[in-house]
């Protein structure tokens, strides 16, 4: 089996969003409005200052993504990039797909002298994935992400 990553492209929307969905629902037990994630997802193409997908493909079929955010650190004087958005279909879990992308996005990142480093953050009940997380060299950073929700539905 031979991964290929890619930085996505807009084509790549109705993957993707369909791939958020998933996510949200299998990792969360939140569903989605399918229409609203689309277009979240079209206006990070038109905006690529807000962060870049990657796909990752078998056979030329998109099979996995990640998304990267990136935030101004004024202590590092440097941007750090977070990766959120992660799914990866469920016959192709455990077979390197995700170690192909963050691998992708750890060189990209360190290449950069601007970025001064990764971060993401994991659903507490989501042992796997921190798991998964830990044992590419992540570390628990000791914040707890807080946040003030103004989505409405």
């Amino acid at each position: 089996m031979s991964i290929n990553v890619r930085p996505a492209r807009s084509t790549d929307t109705p993957r993707i969003a369909e791939f958020n969905c998933r996510l949200a629902s299998e990792s969360e037990d939140k569903y989605l409005d399918r229409d609203s994630v689309a277009a979240g997802v079209a206006a990070l193409f038109e905006s690529p200052e807000r962060g870049q997908y990657f796909v990752a493909e078998i056979d030329s079929v998109v099979v996995g993504q990640l998304l990267i955010t990136y935030e101004w650190s004024d202590w590092r004087n440097g941007m750090f990039w977070w990766i959120q958005s992660v799914y990866v279909i469920a016959k192709h879990r455990r077979s390197g797909l995700f170690s192909s992308l963050y691998q992708t996005v750890l060189e990209l990142a360190k290449q950069d002298p601007v970025v001064c480093g990764l971060r993401l953050y994991v659903e507490q009940e989501n042992n796997r994935a921190r798991d998964i997380y830990l044992s590419r060299g992540m570390s628990m950073a000791g914040y707890e992400v807080m946040e003030v929700d103004f989505t409405h539905s």
